[in-house]
């Protein structure tokens, strides 16, 4: 494969340079969230709802994540995103135990680069289980082939550690699990680094800024929030300190679309309470976010 220059972040962002961004790459845990609410759970359904969200939701986001195996075809095929929404494809392969969280990753050797290019296509994201389990080496070595990967392919790259604790450890400290995580796999230059929200977006505005800056601080470059761990309730005000703290905004998806699914009809629930969720975000973001280019 030949390098290409890859394209700029702008192909992610909103006008205002900052970043409001749909994560709808869930897999097996979207068919545990469907089941628990006694919704159907086959692959047809998980198809469905990301068709659902798609549809509801990506006309006012700046881009929108989706796996390769559920609704990516279709999505492509009748070209369900509208131009200005950038499409973000998910080339992690999860090791997760049904109804459990994710253990570990790798690279999806089944996605075809050059396809997805022909797919418009402008960013891969890799999601990165960092643990202090004695396997940082090998992660560290699947972060830096995920970024040289997108960099010969001239697509951007969308990095997303998640600190968790180490089986058996006790003692795990979030911020400094999310710190750690940084220190790593920052230094590997991927295009956009998604982090998690310090505290789990809880407790006082003042210090959550301050921990957002201290992340910032050591990572030096264009970032944005996930929302995987902050409940909805808190995710705008976690928004808010991510982007006060040096943050150009979220690539979120649980916080936006999850408690549709607590509803008999989550299709009117996405139109009736994610698309004003969203839009909240979205004015949060471009008061508050950094735009991308000031953080390069």
């Amino acid at each position: 494969m030949t390098e290409t220059q890859p394209p700029t972040l702008d192909l992610l962002a909103r006008p205002t340079g900052t970043f409001a961004m749909v994560a709808m790459d869930q897999r097996e845990s979207l068919r545990t969230m469907l089941t628990e609410h006694g919704h159907p759970a086959d692959d047809a359904a998980l198809t469905s709802f990301k068709l659902d969200v798609a549809a509801t939701l990506a006309p006012l986001a700046s881009a929108f994540l989706i796996d390769r195996h559920y609704a990516y075809d279709t999505l492509v095929r009748e070209r369900g995103l509208p131009g200005g929404c950038g499409l973000i494809l998910a080339v992690d392969a999860l090791t997760q135990p049904p109804g459990g969280p994710v253990e570990d990753t790798d690279l999806d050797g089944d996605v075809d680069l050059d396809r997805a290019r022909r797919d418009g296509v402008v960013a891969l994201k890799l999601l990165v289980i960092w643990k202090r389990d004695g396997a940082q080496e090998r992660r560290v070595a699947l972060a830096h082939r995920f970024v040289d990967l997108c960099r010969r392919a001239g697509l951007l790259s969308v990095l997303e550690p998640v600190a968790a604790p180490a089986p058996g450890q006790r003692d795990f400290d979030l911020e400094a699990g999310i710190l750690d995580a940084v220190a790593a796999l920052g230094p590997l230059g991927p295009s956009l680094y998604k982090a998690q929200v310090p505290r789990r977006g809880r407790g006082d505005l003042g210090e959550l800024v301050a921990a957002c800056e201290r992340l910032d601080r050591r990572l030096a470059r264009p970032w944005v929030v996930l929302s995987n761990g902050v409940d909805a309730a808190d995710f705008p005000t976690a928004v808010e300190a991510a982007c006060r703290g040096g943050a150009s905004g979220m690539l979120a998806g649980r916080a936006v679309w999850r408690d549709t699914l607590a509803t008999a009809d989550p299709v009117a629930a996405l139109r009736e309470d994610s698309v004003g969720r969203l839009r909240r975000l979205v004015d949060i973001v471009d008061r508050h976010g950094r735009p991308w280019t000031e953080a390069a």
